[in-house]
């Protein structure tokens, strides 16, 4: 099986490596002085779970030095998603899977613009995970885990030949019984923290010292159940209540990479995250004050990141 990983940062070049290191035929796409230290010395990972060394393939920026990939692992941000669909769609073959692991809600929908829906499946992944130098991915917490189906949550033979690859590279994994549920439970956790720490720049921790954070990141998750419901997502309350649980054990220094991103004068995932539910919740007619407050404070910042 040939495999690409297409972005090779926390989440790509984590499982990615993982991947390589249990002899598949991996192939990255990346860029920068990141490309090129894996070019020159291979890609390091440090992880909770025991560190590695991998030598990908074919390490590249050019697509068209990639041999036509089985099944792409798509480690770049939401807001890359379609443009990576645009390259890909040179690429692949009638069978290839098209695996998207970023924070989103909207992402299968993003790619179906692009690409035929034969080639498409869901997902998610839970880890945290960055790049810490060029060449360095650092696993910092979470057991590293991929969640993944078909759109329409059936018990195919492609997913369990890609359930084989992740079992066989130790990598925990799951199919759900409900893949949309499952990305909205993710994305209503990422977001109630990305937009918070991203305004207030200090580490979750810090944000569960203060009632009024903690109540802020409630009503946010509040408006995120209301839209997922509106949207026929079987969010319930429970499912805020272990939210805010996991958000309750998480180590005091965590960050989301979205504020890191923000923090860091990067472009960020802040229009898929707070903007995406603003935005459905005004065609859906729900009211969206704490996203929209948030969305709206970040917003220049945001610009400025993109030279808008």
């Amino acid at each position: 099986m040939q495999i690409l990983i297409y972005g090779i940062g926390g989440v790509g070049g984590y499982f990615g490596g993982k991947i390589a290191d249990a002899g598949y035929d991996v192939s990255i796409i990346g860029r920068g002085k990141h490309l090129e230290a894996i070019q020159q010395n291979g890609l390091f990972i440090e992880s909770i779970k025991g560190d590695f060394k991998v030598i990908p393939k074919v390490a590249t920026d050019d697509l068209q030095q990639v041999p036509s990939p089985d099944v792409v692992i798509l480690g770049v941000k939401s807001w890359q998603l379609k443009d990576a669909a645009i390259a890909l769609k040179t690429i692949i073959k009638e069978d290839t899977i098209v695996l998207p692991l970023q924070n989103g809600a909207d992402n299968v929908e993003q790619l179906l613009q692009v690409l035929p829906e034969k080639n498409v499946i869901a997902g998610l992944c839970r880890i945290v995970s960055f790049i810490e130098r060029p060449g360095k991915i650092k696993h910092a917490s979470f057991e590293p885990e991929i969640i993944f189906g078909e759109i329409d949550n059936s018990q195919s033979k492609r997913i369990h030949s890609v359930k084989e690859i992740f079992d066989r590279s130790g990598i925990q994994n799951t199919i759900p019984e409900e893949i949309q549920l499952e990305v909205w439970k993710k994305f209503l956790f990422i977001v109630s923290i990305s937009g918070i720490g991203g305004l207030t720049r200090v580490p979750i921790g810090r944000i569960r010292e203060s009632e009024y954070l903690v109540d802020l990141m409630q009503k946010t998750a509040m408006e995120i159940l209301e839209v997922a419901n509106a949207k026929n997502i079987p969010l319930t309350r429970e499912h805020v209540n272990k939210v805010f649980e996991t958000i309750a054990n998480q180590p005091y220094d965590t960050t989301a990479s979205t504020q890191r991103d923000l923090m860091n004068g990067r472009p960020s995932e802040i229009e898929n995250f707070n903007g995406f539910i603003v935005k459905e919740g005004a065609q859906l007619g729900i009211p969206t004050p704490v996203n929209k407050f948030i969305y709206e404070c970040l917003l220049p910042m945001e610009q400025k990141a993109r030279n808008l």
